[in-house]
């Protein structure tokens, strides 16, 4: 399944969605029309018992109400996470061409919720920074309650898997070895637009890329990882409880700015776009402003 949060036209309250041959379809309207429940939510549907089975019986809905992509006002795709958990230097060429050893243990830092951004959202940039850099990143959708598990079960507890942007400011980053105050500033992890469902993807072998106002920057594989899904869930689970609606960003490829030799560093600015793509998922846009 591929399902994305979209905010009504009708009453600017988030829907549900979900993309089928047919086109993109509004599964919280068109259950409404049909006189049937449905989550009003990605967060609400993971919780939903049987949640496959009712979705396709409002998706067989003669009536159903479908529309195009470039028609759609998409909201973040979670709305409440608990949790932004993110992994650094978990790609081998991202860690060589920043000079550094690689990572013998996951390195963990954390966004905040006012960090969350979605699809065509604008990323506010602030004079505290002048050095912002993008790091298109395969982001994970925690499903269910995970405390404990070893790396076998880790994919059960998978809801799906979103495309995300872990935005950075490079000069604050390096002001102390803490890096979260350079990571979590407002509108600084837009993720979306879309959640594919983790029956539907080998998150092991996706090529994952990014672009800045059409120019290609980061191109590579999520079997580039050091520690993969299965690794980090793991891995945290035995350290904290991860909660449906958890997300973990788990780490980017080579190719961000503050890899290029100092010269050849062209920051981002206000105007910029950044795409982040990753195969079988889609594309994330956003702005800065």
């Amino acid at each position: 399944m591929k399902l994305f949060n979209y905010y009504r036209q009708d009453t600017g309250e988030v829907g549900l969605g979900a993309v089928t041959e047919e086109g993109h379809v509004l599964v919280t309207e068109t259950a409404e029309k049909s006189g049937l429940e449905a989550p009003c939510c990605i967060e609400a549907a993971m919780k939903e018992d049987g949640f496959a089975e009712l979705l396709a019986g409002i998706l067989s809905d003669s009536a159903k109400a479908v529309t195009d992509e470039d028609s759609i006002d998409f909201a973040s795709p979670l709305l409440h996470p608990e949790k932004i958990i993110c992994v650094g230097l978990n790609y081998r060429k991202h860690a060589e061409e920043t000079h550094m050893p690689i990572p013998k243990v996951p390195i963990y830092f954390a966004k905040y919720s006012n960090a969350l951004n979605c699809h065509k959202g604008e990323i506010p940039l602030r004079p505290v920074s002048v050095q912002y850099d993008y790091e298109a990143e395969l982001t994970v959708v925690i499903g269910k309650e995970c405390s404990e598990v070893s790396e076998e079960e880790a994919l059960d507890y998978v809801f799906g898997y979103t495309c995300g942007n872990d935005f950075s400011c490079r000069d604050l980053q390096v002001v102390t070895s803490q890096w979260t105050i350079s990571k979590t500033m407002d509108g600084f992890a837009p993720i979306g637009p879309y959640v594919v469902t983790g029956d539907a993807i080998d998150a092991g072998n996706l090529r994952i890329a990014a672009w800045v106002n059409g120019e290609k920057r980061q191109d590579s594989n999520t079997n580039d990882l050091i520690f993969d899904v299965k690794c980090l869930i793991s891995d945290l689970s035995r350290r904290l409880t991860l909660k449906p609606g958890d997300i973990i960003m788990t780490g980017t490829p080579s190719g961000v700015i503050m890899a290029y030799p100092p010269e050849e560093r062209v920051w981002l600015k206000k105007g910029d776009v950044v795409d982040i793509e990753i195969e079988g998922i889609g594309k994330l846009t956003n702005v800065l402003a």
